[in-house]
């Protein structure tokens, strides 16, 4: 491995730009995450896609906030814009737990330290630079202002938020994967356009006078209820939902309008075509070190520390799980790396000191979406399912495998590798998939034999989330049973191979619907299959997905039903204790609760 320089990084101080002989910068950069030069890390991603644009950039990781603003200064005024991102994660998300306690540690910061970004940490950044340079044109992105681009629960101030557009003071938003709106934006600055000027931009958000409105209305637009009227009707919040997901889920979608009040509007363009490999593999062919900025030296960056020997195969997913905002960020479409691209990222590891030949991951979002799409495209681009595989999967989606079976054994043949695992999640639905092809159906089993038999580094981790079917089919999951179905021929291909590994599910209480009679069944039936559940999680209400306007509006916007939802603090803990029935500190609270539900039948199935 070449020795790395401070020069290979972006420059984060003014003692870089100089270094570098820079008078000035095109973009300055402000994120939320420390400087971690590697594509999965957003501050990075953005960084190299507008310096692969020609222009010239700098980075400011986690700028203090608090005092004389000094980090938001030390850099100057940019000759073209700011450019703001949360980070990986949003930072509410970020901060508090599912019953809004302050956690004690941040993954994306120096040790693991918690403290280094604020609250909301996009409204913070772009509110000190308005207040700063207020001539300066402010751009925000990633999934932080991504889900939050329209009206919004914010589970945190337990309210109904405008657009971040409003409270931010941002003149434009870049939402989902930016790479494309990102290059438009850049090409056009740099040729002298204003920002007010690239209202035309797919992917973009942006805030117009409420008497502008009839501009931007032709027969691809879609005028949503206002801010207003959502506050005061929250069937029409609910309402709401359905348009913003379906459009988000199309091809060939439509702008949305929407008010905010008398004075003011948001605009959301259609995002771009579905991006092909060719472009995709671009994002990850820029000059990263693939290392945290030399300012860390002696610290650790524990999300750097997941990652650094996995590799990201594709982007989206087509699951639609109504808990995951992945779908409504990244997009329901599959856009996967050529086996080249991945091959290339592979080989670059044997260059990498710490590398001892195992790579941790070749995943994504789901680990076995790779270069599935539908077989008709003409079908796909006048469908708005929110999902291809819920209820059922769809008779017209490509589940075959062996690409994917072909990539694994592609990079597994390489001399320096060892092994290869997956660390991603895995749609067991679609290995079990029937599609009465048989050379598809042979591809299932294969990957099903070669992902236990070779890839799984102890643990596979699947999500079937709970096991109760009315809660499953609010959650948009398949069946329990399929998972059971998986489980035996995971334990068989374990049998046949002399290996003794685990699967490890991961499950969520207080989830719309669920009731405590669901978690004590849930219980039951985990147990009976020898589980002391470790991955489990109180559901937290996060921006843009189904669950949450169902938690919100105790409505459901496909069916306009009331749902039950567990919301007190009280209610959660009351399901939550379910995953942990073999503590002694719960087994009498727990019996007493079964008495009273008169099911005495599950008190011998549990205790």
């Amino acid at each position: 491995m070449k020795e790395i320089q401070l020069t290979d990084f972006l420059p984060t101080t003014k003692k870089e730009l100089e270094i570098r002989k820079w008078d000035s910068v095109d973009v300055i950069l402000f994120s939320g995450d420390a400087y971690v030069d590697h594509p999965s890390f957003a501050g990075a991603a953005v960084g190299r896609i507008l310096e692969g644009c020609g222009l010239k950039v700098a980075i400011v990781p986690q700028p203090d906030w608090r005092g004389d603003f000094r980090d938001f200064k030390k850099l100057g005024r940019p000759n073209l814009f700011f450019a703001i991102s949360a980070g990986c994660m949003d930072s509410m998300v970020n901060h508090y737990t599912a019953n809004k306690r302050l956690r004690s540690d941040d993954a994306y910061s120096p040790n693991g330290q918690a403290g280094f970004r604020p609250d909301r940490a996009t409204i913070v950044y772009s509110k000190i630079l308005k207040q700063l340079f207020p001539d300066v044109p402010v751009l925000i992105g990633g999934i932080e202002a991504s889900l939050r681009r329209l009206t919004h629960y914010d589970y945190w101030d337990d309210e109904l938020k405008p657009t971040i557009l409003k409270d931010s003071g941002a003149d434009l938003l870049i939402y989902g994967m930016g790479e494309l709106p990102l290059k438009e934006i850049a090409s056009r600055l740099k040729n002298g356009e204003s920002v007010g000027n690239l209202k035309d931009v797919p992917q973009t958000s942006f805030l117009i006078p409420s008497n502008n409105i009839s501009e931007y209305k032709n027969d691809h637009s879609i005028e949503i209820f206002s801010h207003e009227e959502c506050l005061k009707d929250k069937m029409k919040q609910a309402k709401n939902f359905r348009v913003i997901e379906e459009e988000s889920n199309k091809i060939e979608a439509n702008r949305i309008i929407q008010k905010i009040n008398k004075h003011e509007a948001v605009v959301v363009n259609p995002p771009y075509p579905v991006m092909d490999s060719k472009t995709f593999d671009e994002s990850f062919e820029y000059p990263y070190t693939k290392l945290p900025h030399p300012k860390y030296k002696g610290k650790t960056i524990p999300a750097y520390d997941m990652i650094k020997f996995s590799i990201n195969i594709h982007r989206g997913c087509f699951g639609g799980c109504s808990f995951c905002a992945i779908s409504a960020h990244q997009g329901k479409h599959i856009v996967s790396r050529s086996e080249e691209s991945v091959l290339n990222e592979a080989k670059a590891l044997k260059d990498h000191p710490e590398f001892k030949g195992y790579i941790s991951d070749l995943g994504g979002p789901s680990a076995n979406m790779y270069k599935m799409s539908g077989r008709d495209q003409n079908l796909c681009s006048k469908c708005k399912r929110y999902s291809c595989i819920h209820p059922a999967i769809c008779k017209n989606m490509n589940t075959d495998h062996s690409a994917l079976l072909k990539l694994y054994r592609a990079v597994d043949s390489l001399s320096h590798v060892k092994k290869s695992f997956i660390g991603s999640g895995v749609r067991y639905d679609l290995i079990l998939h029937k599609e009465n092809d048989p050379r598809i159906d042979k591809s299932h089993q294969q990957y099903a034999e070669e992902l236990i038999a070779n890839h799984v580094s102890g643990r596979l981790k699947v999500a079937p989330e709970h096991t109760s079917d009315n809660v499953l089919k609010l959650m948009r999951k398949p069946s329990f049973s399929m998972f059971e179905q998986f489980k035996r021929i995971f334990d068989a291909t374990n049998k046949k191979h002399g290996l003794n590994q685990q699967i490890i599910p991961y499950f969520i209480s207080s989830h719309p619907g669920c009731r405590q009679e669901d978690m004590a069944e849930l219980a039951c039936r985990t147990k009976q299959l020898d589980f002391r559940l470790e991955q489990v999680q109180d559901f937290t209400p996060t921006p843009m997905t189904l669950a949450t306007e169902i938690y919100y509006t105790g409505i459901h916007p496909y069916t306009l039903e009331k749902v039950w939802t567990p919301r007190s603090a009280n209610e959660k803990l009351e399901q939550r204790k379910f995953f942990f029935w073999y503590k002694k500190e719960y087994r009498n609270k727990i019996i007493n609760d079964l008495k009273k539900m008169g099911r005495n039948d599950l008190i011998r199935k549990l205790m």
